[in-house]
């Protein structure tokens, strides 16, 4: 059995995204079963925090992380929404309200010359146990 890639894919150019936003892309994920060969598009959000530097991006799983709705930015409020059952996160993933138990699942990114990369991943889950 192989495991799922773990590379960094592109999801586009660093000035596609404006300092202060949150974007909505799509990636080719891998399954978290290795052993299916099975990719799906998967939406992240992208948040680009200042112009340069260590910080410059936050990118976060689309997913609430109560039971896994996919969240909505609302730009107006600068907050994530869950409209499954009311979750609310700020602009930077942390909780706002609501029964999320923890902040929005990041990713890990990369910039590379002038293009955004973000690290490709199975959904990620809380370990149990």
């Amino acid at each position: 059995f192989r495991a799922p890639p773990d590379e960094l894919v592109p999801v586009g150019a660093v000035n596609d995204f404006p300092v202060g936003e949150t974007k909505l892309v799509s990636v080719r994920d891998p399954s978290p079963l290795a052993w299916a060969g099975q990719t799906a598009d998967t939406a992240l959000w992208v948040r680009r925090r200042e112009a340069n530097g260590p910080a410059m991006f936050q990118v976060f799983n689309v997913n609430c992380t109560h039971l896994g709705c996919p969240v909505n930015w609302q730009a107006e409020a600068k907050i994530f929404l869950c409209p499954c059952h009311g979750g609310v996160f700020y602009s930077d993933g942390t909780v706002a309200g609501g029964p999320p138990p923890r902040p929005l699942f990041e990713r890990e990114w990369s910039v590379q010359g002038d293009r955004l990369l973000v690290r490709q991943q199975a959904l990620p889950t809380v370990k149990r146990g």
